[in-house]
Order: structure tokens, then C-alpha cells, then sequence
């Protein structure tokens, strides 16, 4: 087989070489990557540059050593079909995914590609993976699900809202961990108080429809469970809160950069940082399926003061001592 041949046959293959001697062999690697964000979306480059930079610092120059193949599909279900099913017949040697919906039209498309997922919801529940600590599948990653983060956003709500009696979940259905998130917040609001109302949501109309609705009655306050739907329209929702006069608590911190009461979860930016130490670790011939899928291990509590003021609420001394950041 002549040199030429040979090259264009290997540059076809669907097997995924390990990338260990890739200075002798002079082969590119291709990563490629479907986010649940928008396009536009303002938290995506940080997000990006920190994964990115990442590879850099392991090793990996894009355009030298790997190219890269990044599309974004936001909330709607058809939009990240399609981008799954293209991305996937590109054959990149691994695959980064955000979100659960990212990762379901991936798992969809390809059982033999290796997937590195961040900020994923109850993965085993989800029946992304057998379990945490042996995947068993082409997919592995890091998870942002902590069941205990139900009773901190119901406790936070009240300690700094102390007369909200109704607290309005707000959630996307067909999200196994936002269910599992609901039930966390049911098995604690009695303890504080408060009924809870089950807000299933998967795009604007529904969110304005309930929320307003929601709050024609008194003493009501907000969770806003996290997944790519209360994502990708935390703009409207913070702004609903504000309308309404409703004291919110969210699970990222970007909600409370751009208005919101207060937040509280993982340092998302982590996770694609640790994303990023799998992919090297992948492309140099590890298997997705030994690779634990990892729990988060650093969280962050914002609190929006500005915000606590317009509402007419007064934020403990020792919640403001524990917060990460606090706006002003």
C-alpha cells in the first residue's frame, strides 16, 4: 500500500488512537464539544477558555496538537438532535458535553465514542452511566447533582426571607434530578413552614404563565432548580422575581450576577477545568468507561445585597460572612 493510501485510510478510521506518541506521529487529535448554551450565551467563553486553557497547560495547542469542534445547542430538543447526530459523524476521538440533554442526543448517537459530560444531573438516575465510581459506558464526566442542595436553597430562602410560606419550584419535567431536587425540597419545607408548588417549565411562555400566577398569592418565594430550561432564560426569570417581588434562590452564580437574590451550588468553571484533565487523559488511552464519573467538590454562595434591598430584606450577619461574593 502506497504512503498516500495508507495516511487516507488511518484518517478515515472510526478507531481512537491514544495520542501518547503524537509528536512522532504527527496526528491531530479532533475533540469535539456540544453545550447546552446558546451560542451568545455570556457564560460560555469563561467556560470554554478555562477547558481550553486547561488542555494548553496539559500539553495540548490547538491547531498544533488537536482541532477543535464546538457547537451549541441550547434548550431546544430537535436543535441539539441534529448538532448530536453531525458532530458524531464528524468522528471526533472524544466528545466534551454539558448538560443533560447534550448528553442524551449524544448517547443516542454513539455508544462507541468516548464522552467527557460536565455539569450533569443525577447521572446514574438518569441511566447515563451504571454508576459513579465504574461507568461502564462511553461516558464519564463530572456531575453537578448534590440531593443536599434541596434543603440548603429552602433553608437559605427562609433564613433570609423569613415570611415566605409558599415556596414555587420551578423545574424541568423530564429532568430525572429536577424531580429528585423536588423531592429533597418537599422532605424539608415542613420542617420550615412552607407548602411547596411544582412548577414544570421548558420555555418562556410556561415560565411567565406560572410565575405570575404564582404569585397572586402572598408570602411566596422561588427555587429555580437547575437545568438548561431556567438556564437559558434566568433573565426572565430574575426579572419575573423582581416584577413580583418574590425572593429567589438559584443554583448558579450568574443568576445572582445579573440580579437575582442569591445563589447557591457548584463552581461551574471547575468542572469544565476538570473536563479538560479527562480529555488529556482519554486521548492518551484511558477508557471512558474507568474513569469515575466525579461528584462536585467545590461550591459557592452569592449574595446579591442590592437586590435583598429593593425586596426589603435584611441578609443575616453570618450568611454574609459565608458568601463567596456578595454584590453590592
Amino acid at each position: 500500500m502506497r504512503r498516500r493510501e495508507f495516511i487516507k485510510v488511518i484518517a478515515g478510521s472510526a478507531v481512537a488512537w491514544p495520542f501518547s506518541g503524537r509528536a512522532q506521529s504527527n496526528r491531530v487529535a479532533r475533540i469535539g464539544a456540544l453545550l447546552g448554551l446558546p451560542e451568545n450565551d455570556p457564560e460560555a467563553r469563561p467556560r470554554v477558555e478555562a477547558f481550553v486553557n486547561k488542555l494548553q497547560e496539559l500539553g495540548w495547542k490547538e491547531g498544533r496538537d488537536y482541532n477543535f469542534d464546538l457547537r451549541f445547542g441550547g434548550s431546544d430538543a430537535g436543535v441539539m438532535s441534529a448538532l448530536a447526530k453531525g458532530l458524531v459523524r464528524s468522528a471526533p476521538d472524544v466528545i466534551l458535553s454539558q448538560s443533560n440533554l447534550a448528553l442524551a442526543s449524544l448517547l443516542k448517537e454513539t455508544r462507541d465514542i468516548p464522552i467527557v459530560a460536565t455539569v450533569i444531573g443525577d447521572p446514574v438516575g438518569s441511566g447515563f452511566v451504571k454508576s459513579l465510581s465504574r461507568p461502564g459506558g462511553n461516558a464519564t464526566g463530572f456531575t453537578s447533582f448534590e440531593l443536599s442542595f434541596g434543603q440548603k436553597w429552602v433553608q437559605l430562602l427562609k433564613d433570609v426571607a423569613p415570611g415566605v410560606r409558599r415556596a414555587g419550584v420551578l423545574l424541568h419535567p423530564e429532568t430525572q434530578a429536577n424531580e429528585s431536587y423536588l423531592q429533597a425540597v418537599k422532605g424539608v419545607s415542613a420542617s420550615f413552614g412552607m407548602t411547596v408548588t411544582r412548577m414544570g417549565v421548558h420555555n418562556a411562555t410556561e415560565i411567565e404563565q406560572l410565575v405570575s400566577d404564582f404569585a397572586r398569592q402572598p408570602d411566596g418565594g422561588l427555587v429555580v432548580i437547575p437545568n438548561f430550561v431556567t438556564n437559558e432564560h434566568r433573565e426572565l426569570i430574575v426579572t419575573l422575581a423582581a416584577r413580583h417581588h418574590l425572593p429567589a434562590v438559584y443554583a448558579f452564580r450568574h443568576f445572582a450576577n445579573i440580579g437575582g437574590l442569591m445563589s447557591y451550588g457548584i463552581d461551574v468553571v471547575d468542572l469544565y477545568i476538570r473536563a479538560a484533565v479527562y480529555v488529556n487523559r482519554i486521548l492518551k488511552g484511558a477508557k471512558a468507561a474507568d474513569l469515575p464519573m466525579e461528584q462536585p467538590d467545590k461550591f459557592e454562595f452569592v449574595v446579591n445585597l442590592k437586590t435583598a434591598k429593593t425586596l426589603g430584606l435584611t441578609v443575616p450577619s453570618p450568611l454574609l460572612i459565608a458568601a463567596n461574593q456578595i454584590i453590592e
